[in-house]
């Protein structure tokens, strides 16, 4: 019998998203409860000693760490998502640690303070892609037609760009035809597109405003148009 899944999550936090792309990958009906990460409720810090999200509840007992909830779930549900060879395995999840990276580089790019400081953020931004451009083979996905754990990684790294290219056109992805075919084929993947709410690009648009950075003023700028 499958244990009862309660996955606790932010609505913004790419994290989470990775976990609820696995749970889905893998046909696994689960509860999902979203907590306020500025007013995080006393049972949430008591579950999770690290107080981020996600958190996996499994029969009520906490998994934390979304790499480590992916690693649970491909250990206990089919169809497996990472590759049967332990090199390979270990070279996927060198990707998803790389995935985390770009997050990182996400997080200073939005925070940047003024625009030369943006520019530089998407020039190391720009970098990162041009290493994963030289990784992808033919696709769909990043090993090639079966979807994989770092496909799940990386399904939530390229849907902030899906409103960073809203604000102006940063260059990140000139000239990288496999990984934009890479992150269409993502877009298209009924796990990924379900792993957020539908008021996603709006709640991402407004945190972004509320940065007091660079970007942020842009928005205003186009925003007054």
């Amino acid at each position: 019998m499958r244990p009862h899944l309660t996955l606790i999550s932010h609505k913004l936090c790419p994290y989470v998203q990775r976990a609820a792309i696995v749970l889905a990958e893998k046909g696994i009906s689960f509860e999902r409860k979203d907590i306020d990460l500025a007013n995080k409720p006393d049972w949430f810090l008591k579950l999770s000693p690290l107080g981020k999200t996600p958190l996996l509840l499994v029969d009520g007992e906490a998994v934390f760490e979304s790499t480590v909830i992916c690693e649970y779930l491909d250990d206990t549900a089919a169809p497996r998502l990472h590759p049967q060879d332990a090199l390979q395995r270990a070279r996927h999840r060198g990707w998803m640690e790389f995935g985390s990276a770009v997050l990182n580089n996400i997080g200073a790019f939005y925070n940047a303070p003024d625009e030369q400081a943006l520019a530089a953020r998407a020039a190391e931004l720009r970098a990162k892609v041009q290493q994963i451009e030289a990784a992808l083979g033919a696709g769909p996905y990043f090993a090639g037609s079966h979807f994989s754990m770092v496909d799940a990684a990386f399904g939530p790294v390229f849907r902030y760009f899906d409103v960073f290219d809203t604000i102006g056109d940063f260059g990140v992805f000139a000239d990288m035809p496999k990984v934009n075919a890479w992150r269409q084929a993502l877009a298209q993947r009924d796990s990924v597109r379900t792993a957020v709410g539908a008021d996603y690009p709006e709640l991402l648009s407004t945190f972004l405003q509320q940065r007091r950075s660079a970007l942020s003023g842009r928005m205003a700028a186009v925003l007054a148009v």
